[in-house]
Protein backbone atom coordinates (compact mmCIF):
# COMPACT_ATOMS: atom_id res chain seq x y z
CA UNK A 1 0.00 0.00 0.00
CA UNK A 2 3.17 2.46 0.80
CA UNK A 3 3.47 2.62 -3.45
CA UNK A 4 -0.31 3.30 -4.07
CA UNK A 5 0.27 5.62 -1.48
CA UNK A 6 3.53 7.69 -3.06
CA UNK A 7 1.96 7.37 -6.14
CA UNK A 8 -1.50 9.06 -5.47
CA UNK A 9 0.86 11.57 -3.76
CA UNK A 10 2.74 11.90 -7.37
CA UNK A 11 -0.35 12.44 -8.96
CA UNK A 12 -1.76 15.14 -7.12
CA UNK A 13 1.72 17.00 -6.96
CA UNK A 14 1.53 16.97 -11.01
CA UNK A 15 -2.04 18.62 -10.76
CA UNK A 16 -0.83 21.15 -8.36
CA UNK A 17 2.53 21.60 -10.43
CA UNK A 18 0.42 21.91 -13.70
CA UNK A 19 -1.47 24.52 -12.32
CA UNK A 20 1.28 26.69 -11.03
CA UNK A 21 2.86 25.81 -14.83
CA UNK A 22 -0.25 27.11 -16.64
CA UNK A 23 0.10 30.52 -13.90
CA UNK A 24 3.49 31.01 -14.49
CA UNK A 25 4.92 34.18 -16.47
CA UNK A 26 8.55 32.24 -17.35
CA UNK A 27 7.61 29.37 -19.99
CA UNK A 28 6.75 32.75 -22.80
CA UNK A 29 11.35 32.87 -21.47
CA UNK A 30 11.72 29.50 -22.40
CA UNK A 31 8.73 27.70 -24.46
CA UNK A 32 11.11 24.78 -25.12
CA UNK A 33 11.77 23.89 -21.71
CA UNK A 34 8.36 24.74 -20.89
CA UNK A 35 7.06 22.45 -22.97
CA UNK A 36 8.73 19.84 -21.72
CA UNK A 37 7.60 20.53 -18.31
CA UNK A 38 4.42 19.92 -19.90
CA UNK A 39 5.31 16.65 -21.56
CA UNK A 40 6.86 15.51 -18.52
CA UNK A 41 4.19 16.37 -16.01
CA UNK A 42 1.39 15.21 -18.21
CA UNK A 43 3.26 11.44 -18.67
CA UNK A 44 3.41 11.43 -14.87
CA UNK A 45 0.59 12.23 -14.07
CA UNK A 46 -0.98 9.64 -15.81
CA UNK A 47 1.10 6.72 -15.28
CA UNK A 48 0.97 7.59 -11.85
CA UNK A 49 -2.77 8.14 -11.46
CA UNK A 50 -3.13 4.14 -13.48
CA UNK A 51 -0.14 2.72 -10.85
CA UNK A 52 -2.22 3.86 -7.77
CA UNK A 53 -4.98 2.02 -8.96
CA UNK A 54 -3.12 -0.69 -9.75
CA UNK A 55 -1.26 -0.64 -6.86
CA UNK A 56 -4.10 -0.52 -4.71
CA UNK A 57 -5.87 -3.13 -6.15
CA UNK A 58 -3.67 -5.40 -7.05
CA UNK A 59 -2.08 -5.02 -3.07
CA UNK A 60 -2.53 -8.53 -2.09
CA UNK A 61 0.71 -9.60 -4.08
CA UNK A 62 2.38 -7.38 -2.50
CA UNK A 63 4.70 -6.79 -6.00
CA UNK A 64 3.65 -3.04 -6.44
CA UNK A 65 2.21 -2.31 -9.79
CA UNK A 66 4.44 -3.57 -11.85
CA UNK A 67 4.66 -7.30 -10.26
CA UNK A 68 1.10 -6.99 -9.22
CA UNK A 69 0.26 -6.86 -12.75
CA UNK A 70 2.18 -9.09 -13.52
CA UNK A 71 0.67 -12.08 -11.06
CA UNK A 72 -2.65 -10.57 -12.25
CA UNK A 73 -2.15 -11.55 -15.47
CA UNK A 74 -0.91 -15.03 -14.61
CA UNK A 75 -3.76 -15.74 -12.46
CA UNK A 76 -6.56 -14.58 -14.67
CA UNK A 77 -5.46 -17.58 -17.12
CA UNK A 78 -5.87 -20.21 -14.23
CA UNK A 79 -8.80 -18.52 -13.34
CA UNK A 80 -8.05 -17.86 -9.71
CA UNK A 81 -7.85 -14.14 -9.89
CA UNK A 82 -11.34 -13.24 -9.31
CA UNK A 83 -12.49 -16.17 -7.08
CA UNK A 84 -9.33 -14.94 -4.77
CA UNK A 85 -10.63 -11.42 -4.72
CA UNK A 86 -14.56 -12.16 -4.15
CA UNK A 87 -13.38 -14.27 -1.53
CA UNK A 88 -12.24 -11.35 0.30
CA UNK A 89 -15.82 -9.62 0.01
CA UNK A 90 -16.21 -5.50 -0.19
CA UNK A 91 -11.86 -5.21 0.56
CA UNK A 92 -11.85 -7.61 -2.67
CA UNK A 93 -14.56 -5.83 -4.50
CA UNK A 94 -13.11 -2.20 -3.74
CA UNK A 95 -9.65 -3.48 -5.13
CA UNK A 96 -11.19 -4.99 -8.26
CA UNK A 97 -13.25 -1.06 -8.59
CA UNK A 98 -9.26 0.38 -8.92
CA UNK A 99 -8.30 -2.21 -11.42
CA UNK A 100 -11.14 -1.94 -13.29
CA UNK A 101 -10.94 1.96 -13.11
CA UNK A 102 -7.29 1.45 -13.90
CA UNK A 103 -7.58 -0.32 -17.14
CA UNK A 104 -10.58 2.05 -18.12
CA UNK A 105 -8.25 5.50 -17.91
CA UNK A 106 -5.52 3.69 -19.78
CA UNK A 107 -7.73 2.43 -22.49
CA UNK A 108 -8.79 6.16 -22.51
CA UNK A 109 -6.03 7.58 -22.75
CA UNK A 110 -4.57 5.08 -25.42
CA UNK A 111 -7.54 4.88 -27.57
CA UNK A 112 -7.82 8.60 -27.29
CA UNK A 113 -4.38 8.99 -28.75
CA UNK A 114 -4.47 6.38 -31.30
CA UNK A 115 -8.38 7.75 -32.88
CA UNK A 116 -6.57 11.51 -32.87
CA UNK A 117 -3.41 10.10 -35.46
CA UNK A 118 -5.73 8.05 -37.14
CA UNK A 119 -7.90 10.95 -37.05
CA UNK A 120 -5.33 13.51 -38.42
CA UNK A 121 -3.56 11.37 -40.71
CA UNK A 122 -7.00 11.32 -42.98
CA UNK A 123 -7.69 14.70 -42.59
CA UNK A 124 -4.11 15.40 -43.76
CA UNK A 125 -4.11 12.81 -46.73
CA UNK A 126 -7.55 14.20 -48.23
CA UNK A 127 -6.32 17.89 -47.92
CA UNK A 128 -3.31 16.47 -49.50
CA UNK A 129 -5.02 15.62 -52.04
CA UNK A 130 -7.47 18.65 -52.78
CA UNK A 131 -4.13 20.77 -52.65
CA UNK A 132 -3.18 19.04 -55.51
CA UNK A 133 -6.27 19.83 -57.37
CA UNK A 134 -6.41 24.14 -55.99
CA UNK A 135 -2.79 24.76 -55.12
CA UNK A 136 -0.25 26.13 -57.52
CA UNK A 137 3.43 27.14 -57.04
CA UNK A 138 4.21 30.63 -57.30
CA UNK A 139 7.63 32.23 -57.68
CA UNK A 140 7.42 34.74 -55.13
CA UNK A 141 6.77 31.90 -52.65
CA UNK A 142 9.26 29.55 -53.09
CA UNK A 143 8.86 26.42 -51.20
CA UNK A 144 4.98 26.40 -50.59
CA UNK A 145 1.82 26.15 -51.97
CA UNK A 146 -0.10 29.12 -52.99
CA UNK A 147 -4.36 28.76 -52.70
CA UNK A 148 -6.69 31.28 -54.62
CA UNK A 149 -8.51 32.46 -52.09
CA UNK A 150 -9.66 35.84 -50.66
CA UNK A 151 -8.86 34.92 -46.95
CA UNK A 152 -5.60 35.63 -45.58
CA UNK A 153 -4.22 32.31 -43.92
CA UNK A 154 -0.92 30.66 -44.16
CA UNK A 155 -0.74 27.00 -42.28
CA UNK A 156 1.43 23.74 -43.01
CA UNK A 157 0.42 19.97 -43.22
CA UNK A 158 2.99 17.74 -41.35
CA UNK A 159 3.61 14.11 -42.81
CA UNK A 160 6.35 11.86 -43.13
CA UNK A 161 6.56 11.78 -47.04
CA UNK A 162 4.88 15.12 -48.04
CA UNK A 163 4.79 17.93 -45.65
CA UNK A 164 3.40 21.51 -47.21
CA UNK A 165 3.09 25.05 -46.80
CA UNK A 166 0.12 26.86 -47.41
CA UNK A 167 -0.39 30.44 -48.01
CA UNK A 168 -3.28 31.76 -49.16
CA UNK A 169 -3.82 34.69 -51.93
CA UNK A 170 -5.26 37.02 -49.80
CA UNK A 171 -2.20 36.27 -47.50
CA UNK A 172 0.08 37.36 -49.95
CA UNK A 173 -2.27 40.76 -50.49
CA UNK A 174 -1.15 42.11 -47.07
CA UNK A 175 2.18 40.95 -46.34
CA UNK A 176 5.72 42.26 -47.76
CA UNK A 177 8.47 40.06 -48.83
CA UNK A 178 9.56 40.22 -46.01
CA UNK A 179 6.96 39.65 -43.73
CA UNK A 180 6.24 36.54 -46.12
CA UNK A 181 9.43 35.45 -45.37
CA UNK A 182 9.25 35.65 -41.85
CA UNK A 183 5.22 33.57 -41.85
CA UNK A 184 7.18 31.18 -43.94
CA UNK A 185 9.87 30.61 -41.81
CA UNK A 186 7.61 30.12 -38.99
CA UNK A 187 5.73 27.47 -40.71
CA UNK A 188 8.77 25.60 -41.91
CA UNK A 189 9.94 25.47 -37.99
CA UNK A 190 6.85 23.60 -37.91
CA UNK A 191 7.61 21.19 -40.17
CA UNK A 192 11.24 20.69 -39.87
CA UNK A 193 10.85 20.00 -35.74
CA UNK A 194 7.45 18.25 -35.86
CA UNK A 195 5.29 20.12 -33.64
CA UNK A 196 2.59 18.34 -34.66
CA UNK A 197 3.98 14.95 -32.99
CA UNK A 198 4.61 17.04 -29.84
CA UNK A 199 1.18 18.23 -29.32
CA UNK A 200 -0.45 14.61 -30.56
CA UNK A 201 -0.31 13.78 -26.67
CA UNK A 202 -2.39 17.37 -25.62
CA UNK A 203 -4.54 16.66 -28.15
CA UNK A 204 -5.45 13.22 -27.54
CA UNK A 205 -6.06 13.64 -23.92
CA UNK A 206 -8.62 17.02 -25.06
CA UNK A 207 -10.22 14.21 -27.56
CA UNK A 208 -10.21 11.67 -24.71
CA UNK A 209 -11.83 13.71 -22.02
CA UNK A 210 -13.79 16.85 -23.81
CA UNK A 211 -16.26 18.52 -21.71
CA UNK A 212 -13.26 18.67 -19.10
CA UNK A 213 -12.39 22.56 -19.65
CA UNK A 214 -8.85 22.18 -17.56
CA UNK A 215 -7.76 20.06 -20.13
CA UNK A 216 -8.91 22.05 -22.81
CA UNK A 217 -7.18 25.01 -21.26
CA UNK A 218 -3.74 23.12 -20.49
CA UNK A 219 -4.14 22.24 -24.49
CA UNK A 220 -3.86 25.76 -25.44
CA UNK A 221 -0.95 26.71 -23.30
CA UNK A 222 0.76 24.28 -24.53
CA UNK A 223 -0.42 24.96 -28.21
CA UNK A 224 0.53 28.76 -27.86
CA UNK A 225 3.58 27.57 -26.29
CA UNK A 226 5.06 25.83 -29.44
CA UNK A 227 3.79 28.65 -31.30
CA UNK A 228 6.33 30.65 -29.46
CA UNK A 229 8.73 27.95 -30.32
CA UNK A 230 8.42 28.72 -33.76
CA UNK A 231 8.81 32.46 -33.54
CA UNK A 232 12.08 31.66 -31.72
CA UNK A 233 12.95 30.18 -35.00
CA UNK A 234 11.66 32.56 -37.56
CA UNK A 235 13.51 35.00 -35.46
CA UNK A 236 16.87 33.58 -36.45
CA UNK A 237 16.09 33.88 -40.01
CA UNK A 238 13.75 37.05 -40.18
CA UNK A 239 13.47 40.36 -37.59
CA UNK A 240 11.16 40.07 -35.08
CA UNK A 241 9.20 43.08 -36.08
CA UNK A 242 8.80 41.59 -39.39
CA UNK A 243 7.05 38.56 -38.20
CA UNK A 244 5.30 40.54 -35.15
CA UNK A 245 3.70 42.69 -38.07
CA UNK A 246 2.99 39.88 -40.07
CA UNK A 247 0.81 38.46 -37.13
CA UNK A 248 -0.84 42.05 -36.56
CA UNK A 249 -1.78 41.63 -40.52
CA UNK A 250 -3.35 38.66 -40.42
CA UNK A 251 -5.68 39.64 -37.21
CA UNK A 252 -6.50 43.06 -39.32
CA UNK A 253 -7.49 41.04 -41.97
CA UNK A 254 -9.96 38.91 -39.68
CA UNK A 255 -10.35 35.17 -39.51
CA UNK A 256 -9.52 32.62 -41.78
CA UNK A 257 -10.29 28.93 -41.83
CA UNK A 258 -7.88 26.47 -41.10
CA UNK A 259 -8.40 22.63 -41.79
CA UNK A 260 -8.01 20.64 -39.55
CA UNK A 261 -4.62 18.49 -38.69
CA UNK A 262 -2.78 22.11 -39.88
CA UNK A 263 -0.59 24.48 -37.93
CA UNK A 264 -1.71 27.84 -39.23
CA UNK A 265 0.54 31.06 -38.21
CA UNK A 266 -2.82 32.63 -36.27
CA UNK A 267 -5.13 29.96 -35.39
CA UNK A 268 -5.70 30.72 -31.55
CA UNK A 269 -8.20 33.54 -30.06
CA UNK A 270 -6.85 37.32 -30.39
CA UNK A 271 -4.81 37.32 -26.84
CA UNK A 272 -3.16 34.36 -27.96
CA UNK A 273 -1.77 36.43 -30.89
CA UNK A 274 -1.17 39.88 -28.91
CA UNK A 275 1.04 37.75 -26.43
CA UNK A 276 2.75 36.67 -29.71
CA UNK A 277 3.24 39.90 -30.86
CA UNK A 278 4.15 41.55 -27.12
CA UNK A 279 6.94 39.05 -27.07
CA UNK A 280 8.13 39.68 -30.17
CA UNK A 281 8.10 43.48 -30.08
CA UNK A 282 9.12 43.72 -26.31
CA UNK A 283 11.49 40.35 -25.23
CA UNK A 284 12.35 39.61 -21.88
CA UNK A 285 15.61 37.78 -21.05
CA UNK A 286 15.87 34.35 -22.17
CA UNK A 287 15.36 31.70 -19.31
CA UNK A 288 18.89 31.39 -18.04
CA UNK A 289 20.83 28.44 -18.79
CA UNK A 290 20.51 26.90 -15.45
CA UNK A 291 17.27 27.29 -15.14
CA UNK A 292 16.64 25.27 -17.57
CA UNK A 293 18.83 22.59 -16.81
CA UNK A 294 17.33 22.44 -13.09
CA UNK A 295 13.76 22.48 -14.76
CA UNK A 296 14.97 19.50 -17.46
CA UNK A 297 16.76 17.69 -14.74
CA UNK A 298 13.36 17.91 -12.19
CA UNK A 299 11.61 16.74 -15.53
CA UNK A 300 13.69 13.58 -15.87
CA UNK A 301 13.81 12.55 -12.09
CA UNK A 302 10.19 12.87 -11.91
CA UNK A 303 9.65 10.59 -15.01
CA UNK A 304 12.16 8.12 -12.85
CA UNK A 305 10.74 8.17 -9.62
CA UNK A 306 7.17 7.39 -11.25
CA UNK A 307 8.84 4.37 -12.67
CA UNK A 308 10.81 3.43 -9.68
CA UNK A 309 6.99 3.61 -7.53
CA UNK A 310 5.76 1.26 -10.35
CA UNK A 311 8.32 -1.50 -8.98
CA UNK A 312 8.00 -0.73 -5.08
CA UNK A 313 7.12 -4.27 -4.11
CA UNK A 314 5.28 -3.02 -1.06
Amino acid sequence: MVSAALLSIVAVCCLVAMEALHRAKWPSRGPYTAVIAWQALGLAWGVSTIGALLAFGLSSYELGAAGGVMAMVSDLITGEFLLAEFSQGLVGISHLVAIVVAVTLTLVLFAGLVASFVQVVRVRRRHHDLLELVASDHPDVPGARVVDHPAAAAYCLPGVLRSQVVISAGALAVLDNRELAAVLAHEHAHLRQRHDLVLLPFSSLKRAFPKVRLVRTYYETVALLIEMCADDQARRKSSSRELAMALLRFGAAGPAPVPAGAMAAVQHAEPDVMRRVNRLLRPDDELPYHAGAIIMGSSAFLLAAVTCLWHIPV
